[in-house]
């Protein structure tokens, strides 16, 4: 059955976005940078609303599908032929795979294209709110028919019929579909169509930039930051200031999008910071702090107060006697809460609401004791650019997780806080003051709680005119865009048969606003202000405009590769400055070698100009030869140039290895030195003549050189030469010699002893071949050196490694470093780290592998003897790295991990305090055993006392453990662990008695929720016990006063709402209920005021689940 409604669709996807591919990537980006929408060009075009349809498609049988791919009917939208293709199974992945495919590819004319936002969706026929909904865009051509999702959602869920997305064996998928104007992203100009640039995606740092533009684009911003002190001496990477110079001024005079590495570099981020999506609000709060500690004792201190900070009065007024507590805080954004209000001016509104404190919840005043009283916020004065942080995002305590609140939400492009008569303002606010405030710009969030695209609509000026700054995109928008299709909330689409269907169709907005920037109308002219190069030092327009050369030098220089050919040149020299130091195996490094950039058409005798003037040979003692790449993937010198090939033009030479013509060409020249040490002519060189390399190997002192090069004729043997190869040395004429060739070094090293005796054509030497030689070393001196010849030497240098050891405890910091082998086993590594650190027993040592993406240490440590090779230990999939860390154990690691330790905090029966303690016993030991040991280790309030182990998790009481429950699979890494006495009156309970759990909670007032925390605790209620008696129990079981007992308020509570009881009421009433899942969920409330003040920063509540906090090391 298929269904096709009308429906546009407006956002991105924090997925990976791909072609359907039946070889997939394992690791997928955190936000995918999408072109984006196609843009007006002309300041007053029109924008039209493209063509867009809903299809829906039911799958039925659908655990019986078998095969690998399956695909819906066909269905039509923007007169184009579309389908969707599922993988039921996986496509190679343990997710659902789901894509949109133009259904008529194969028979489209050549070069077609065509451009659509789409949004696929896996329907819950239960709770349509459940509903998994993905979104993207792309541009479809003949190499890309088809787009989506490889891991829409896990097939654990999808299958999984309690969930409710397989329902009857039938899966409900979903498309909606917007086909748009196909737009050449890669040729549009966003400078010259807009005049302004925008900024490049480092991965997922879309929130950064939307923020960045934002806060460029308020000029006196931007004047304070461009006259923050910096120096010519200054680097960008660890000097925030600098690095928002340099970005701010890029952004003002450049031609093309701007990167933001450093910038994110100078907040002392890593690569995964930068793909690791952050908050707006909270990277906006964090940035202004450090800026402002930045400013501080420069001219532009206070800045960031003067254009943020606002401030308002906290107050509790008595009502039956003259009392009045204030408090005046300052803020640099305020929070609006989005649920429950229709605009701005309701959130306002909600924000000053007066709060009674009666009944209960009676205010404590000094002198006058428990009074009524009112509680609220005012006003005292708002600042020049007003930053609202819309409350989009919020926890959901039913669902114990985060939501998106796409609700409309309006916001006006003017906004008046001097509205019916001041009534946002306290007595103290300068009424004088114009608080009327107009709307800059709008920053947005497109798709869901986990994860989506932000980006700004910005009018820089003020003017009618705003625009779209989306990453390297800046496009013309209208007013409409910014403003209205921002609200949020559903949209009722036109029926495509208004005759046919009654019923409308409505669809959530997943794209809407989530921070607001307004400046006051009266410091429009200060702060709009104008800024130009007057502003910016001296030395940091130097410095960028070197920058802006140099970046314009390499994109002629790319231009113009095409022309010029690149020839490194290496010669006697390179090697011996080289060998030994720099690299060991083949002969040179060419990347370290002199590069001469020559134009193609140049003949190469010219070209031996340039290099007589650059090394002072003259261009008759030069002879060059090529490098070739042999099989066994090292690198020689191969052969001569012959005169021919001199004779030709620079572009026309090739490697010996390549059928190709290079743009780079790698040459070795050859010198030969007179016995005056001038250089002479190459002697004539035939088929018979051999050109060796001779590396030098000295057991003592470990070390190798190159010592030169000989001709050898090929019917010559080694033992002819061994005169001269002393010589070469320095050694006495007569020193016994051993010769050995260096063959290759990958994957393994491969050096073999040379037959004296025998030819160099029966050993099978030829040109460009390594010859290393050593003092031969005596039988009885071998045991002196730990390297005595040279294969033993080469295996040593291919395989050591410089490790980088890190305590555990710290891990940002290296402690030493330890060169190694690669093959080292585990019990080398542990041995010669123990050494290291002063330990006598190796097995005391645990290692930890390092996560090369995070950056951190790999969650769980390696096993006793669990990896063979430190190798294996050093990589992370595809990358390995260089550091480990370690931890001292006070047991032997083997013993440990039989095992296993728990954390348990012991609550005193007697005393207010609470211990840690650490339990370690065998994995098979039982709860009854950890109770044991710790009896041993506490102080008990009588030597029969029993224990009971809890687990305690948010402030709620979530299993008590049977003693003989086994401790092997009991984790304490994100549950507490509680001990306690079990209470006499516990043990005894008679047939009417109930243990009951008591919370403790407060109420916020502002989302009418509940929040648990301090010591949840147990207790006994007996039938028909009243509420009052109820209460004197826990008084004198919790040790309060009076007066504080008094504040105190009781509830019963089942799944999170509150039913407040009086003090006749029976309790033991209440707790009959037995279809609640878990006995934490129905409970007796202990309600406390919610004293607590609102920060300068509030706590940010918009915050993702899986997100870590941002921090700006620098």
């Amino acid at each position: 059955m298929t269904v096709m409604t009308p429906a546009p669709i407006e956002q991105d996807d924090d997925e990976m976005l791909v072609p359907h591919s039946d070889i997939t990537d394992n690791h997928e980006p955190m936000e995918v940078v999408a072109p984006a929408e196609g843009a007006n060009n002309l300041e007053n075009q029109p924008v039209e609303d493209p063509p867009s349809s809903r299809f829906t498609w039911r799958i039925e049988n659908f655990s019986r599908l078998n095969t690998k791919k399956h695909y819906s009917e066909v269905f039509i939208v923007g007169g184009f032929k579309w389908r969707i293709l599922i993988f039921p199974k996986g496509n190679n992945v343990d997710h659902l795979s789901m894509y949109l495919d133009v259904a008529d590819s194969a028979s489209l004319p050549y070069g077609w294209s065509r451009y659509a936002q789409f949004s696929l969706a896996v329907i819950n026929q239960a709770h349509n709110k459940y509903s998994v909904r993905k979104d993207t865009q792309h541009q479809f051509n003949a190499r890309e028919s088809d787009w989506g999702f490889t891991s829409f959602m896990p097939l654990s869920e999808l299958y999984e019929p309690a969930r409710g997305y397989l329902v009857n064996d039938t899966v409900v998928v979903e498309a909606e579909v917007a086909v748009r104007r196909v737009v050449d992203y890669w040729s549009y100009d966003s400078k010259k169509e807009t005049g302004y640039v925008g900024l490049k995606n480092q991965g997922a740092t879309c929130y950064m930039n939307s923020l960045l533009q934002t806060l460029f684009h308020i000029p006196y911003f931007r004047k304070a930051v461009y006259h923050m002190p910096t120096t010519e001496n200054d680097f960008p990477s660890p000097s925030i200031p600098l690095a928002l110079q340099s970005l701010f001024y890029k952004l003002q005079y450049s031609d093309s999008s701007v990167a933001t590495k450093e910038l994110t570099k100078s907040f002392g981020w890593d690569t995964y910071d930068s793909f690791m999506q952050h908050d707006v609000q909270e990277l906006n709060r964090v940035l202004c702090e450090k800026l402002e500690d930045k400013m501080k004792g420069t001219v532009v201190e206070g800045t960031i107060q003067q254009l943020f900070e606002g401030h308002h009065m906290n107050y509790i007024e008595c009502i039956n006697v003259d009392y009045k507590s204030t408090r005046k805080e300052s803020f640099y954004d305020l929070q609006l809460d989005v649920k429950g209000c229709r605009d701005v001016y309701a959130s306002f509104d909600k924000y000053v609401e007066v709060e009674r404190l009666e009944g209960d919840n009676k205010y404590h005043a000094e002198k006058y004791g428990l009074q009524d009283a009112r509680k609220g916020v005012l006003f005292i004065d708002f600042p020049p650019v007003l930053q609202l942080q819309l409350k989009r995002f919020e926890y959901d305590f039913m669902r114990d997780t985060m939501v998106k609140i796409n609700d409309r939400y309006e916001f006006p492009l003017q906004l008046d806080l001097d509205r019916e008569n001041g009534k946002y303002l306290s007595p103290e606010a300068d009424r004088s003051i114009c608080n009327l405030y107009t709307l800059h710009s709008v920053l947005v969030h497109s798709g869901g709680v986990h994860g989506g695209h932000y980006y700004a609509y910005i009018r820089p000026t003020l003017s009618d005119q705003w625009y779209k700054f989306d990453d390297e995109r800046v496009t013309k928008e209208d007013v409409k865009r910014a403003l209205e299709e921002q609200y949020g909330g559903e949209e009722e689409l036109p029926q495509a048969n208004p005759g046919f269907n009654n019923t409308p169709f409505k669809f959530t907005k997943y794209s809407n606003a989530y921070m607001l920037v307004y400046i006051r109308e009266c410091d429009k002219e200060k702060i709009i202000c104008n800024v130009d190069e007057k502003d910016i030092a001296e030395h940091l327009r130097e410095r960028l405009k070197r920058e802006q050369e140099e970046k314009e030098n390499k994109k002629k220089e790319k231009a113009e590769a095409h022309l010029y050919t690149i020839i490194k040149v290496a010669r006697d020299e390179d090697l011996a400055e080289q060998i030994g130091k720099d690299i060991y195996f083949d002969l040179v490094d060419h990347d370290k070698v002199k590069c001469f950039r020559i134009q193609k058409q140049i003949p190469f005798n010219l070209f031996k100009e340039e290099v007589a003037k650059e090394f002072g040979i003259p261009v008759q003692f030069q002879r060059f030869w090529l490098w070739a790449k042999r099989q066994n993937h090292t690198y020689r010198p191969n052969r001569p140039l012959t005169p021919l090939e001199e004779a030709q033009s620079v572009g026309q030479l090739r490697e010996v290895s390549s059928k190709v013509h290079n743009a780079e060409v790698k040459l070795f020249l050859e010198v030969e030195l007179g016995l005056d040490m001038r250089p002479i002519p190459p002697p004539d060189k035939t088929k018979e003549d051999i050109l060796l390399f001779f590396k030098l190997y000295d057991p003592e002192k470990e070390e190798m050189r190159y010592v030169g090069r000989l001709f050898v004729k090929s019917t010559g043997k080694p033992m002819d030469i061994l005169t001269k190869l002393s010589e070469m040395a320095g050694y006495d004429p007569h020193e016994e010699i051993e010769i050995f060739e260096e063959i290759k070094f990958e994957p393994n090293v491969m050096c073999e002893h040379i037959d004296r005796k025998l030819t160099f054509r029966a050993s099978q030497l030829e040109d460009g071949d390594i010859i290393c030689f050593q003092k031969a070393v005596p039988v009885e001196s071998v045991d002196k050196f730990r390297y005595p010849d040279v294969p033993s030497f080469l295996d040593y240098v291919h395989n050591r490694l410089v490790v980088h050891f890190r305590s555990l405890e710290r891990p940002k910091e290296d402690d030493f470093c330890l060169e190694l082998s690669k093959t080292h086993t585990y019990d080398d590594v542990v041995e010669k780290l123990a050494h290291q650190v002063g330990l006598d027993d190796p097995s005391k040592i645990r290692l930890t592998s390092h996560n090369c993406y995070s950056q951190q240490p790999k969650p769980q440590p390696i096993k006793y003897r669990g990896i063979d090779h430190l190798t294996d230990m050093l990589v992370h999939y595809n990358q390995t790295s260089d550091i480990l860390y370690y931890e001292v154990l006070d047991i032997p690691l083997p013993e440990l991990q039989g095992l296993k330790t728990l954390k348990v905090a012991f609550h005193h029966a007697t005393k207010d305090e609470v211990t840690i303690h650490t339990i370690r016993l065998p994995k098979q030991s039982t709860v009854g055993d950890v109770l044991n040991d710790l009896k041993t280790k506490v102080e008990l309030s009588n030597p029969s006392a029993e224990l009971r182990l809890l687990e305690v998790f948010y402030h709620k009481i979530y299993k008590i453990f049977p003693s003989s429950e086994k401790i092997e699979n009991i984790n304490d890494q994100y549950w507490t662990l509680r001990a306690e006495e079990i209470p006499e009156e516990e043990k005894n309970l008679g047939p009417h008695d109930r243990l009951i759990h008591v919370y403790h909670f407060i109420k916020e007032t502002a989302q009418n929720q509940i929040q648990n925390f301090g010591e949840p605790f147990f207790l006994v209620i007996r039938e028909g016990e009243t509420l009052s008696e109820v209460k004197a129990r826990i008084q004198k079981k919790l040790l309060v006063p009076d007066d504080e007992f008094s504040k105190w308020k009781f509830a019963f509570l089942c799944l999170g709402r509150p039913e407040y009881l009086q003090d006749t009421d029976i309790v033991s009433s209440r707790f009959q209920r037995r279809d609640v899942y878990g006995a934490w969920e129905q409970y007796l409330g202990v309600e406390h005021a919610d004293n607590t003040p609102k920060r300068t920063y509030a706590a940010n509540q918009n915050r993702h689940t899986y997100e870590k906090p941002v921090k700006i090391y620098n």
